[in-house]
């Protein structure tokens, strides 16, 4: 028996990069995997990368309605989720001098926004003791000149990890 026969994982950005590695390991290891992303082109190669069943829906986690329409496609397909893997991401690098307005809303409207309305649009589909994974970064705590925006989304996930964990022990229901 697999660690995750039997379970459901969802992995948002899961078309490229960690989000894809993490799919496949979940699949491998038994899981049917549902994976979001904003480009239908890798979406459809990652779900021949991850294998057959994986169910890959476009979807852009800035966008509210995205992601209701996301979780209730992956609760109708798939049923109600075990592990939720708040991935998607995107990465621009620019000095302070050099940031616009445009640049720090598209990286904190995905890294940020989408993270905490990727959790909180899941909880209503989340099966008991379902697992909750937010991805990070070390670079919120190294100073490097080029990441000041994309380094403040993950000192942000950081603190939602800090201040979820507690309001849902492991098997308490989320309803």
């Amino acid at each position: 028996m697999k660690k995750l026969d039997g379970k459901i994982a969802v992995v948002t950005g899961g078309n490229a990069g960690v989000g894809l590695a993490t799919a496949r390991l979940f699949y491998q290891e038994g899981a049917r995997v549902a994976i979001s992303g904003r480009d239908q082109p890798t979406l459809d190669g990652a779900v021949k990368e991850i294998g057959v069943g994986t169910l890959a829906i476009r979807s852009d986690v800035s966008k509210l309605t995205d992601l209701d329409a996301f979780f209730a496609k992956v609760v109708q397909a798939l049923g109600k989720i075990d592990v939720l893997f708040a991935n998607a991401c995107v990465a621009r690098f620019t000095p302070i001098p050099d940031s616009t307005e445009a640049l720090f809303d598209e990286v904190f409207d995905t890294n940020v926004k989408g993270v905490f309305f990727t959790i909180q649009k899941a909880l209503p589909h989340l099966n008991d003791g379902a697992s909750i994974i937010l991805n990070s970064s070390f670079v919120d705590a190294a100073g490097l000149p080029t990441t000041s925006i994309y380094a403040a989304t993950k000192a942000a996930n950081r603190s939602f990890a800090r201040t979820a964990a507690p309001a849902f022990p492991r098997g308490q229901n989320k309803d």
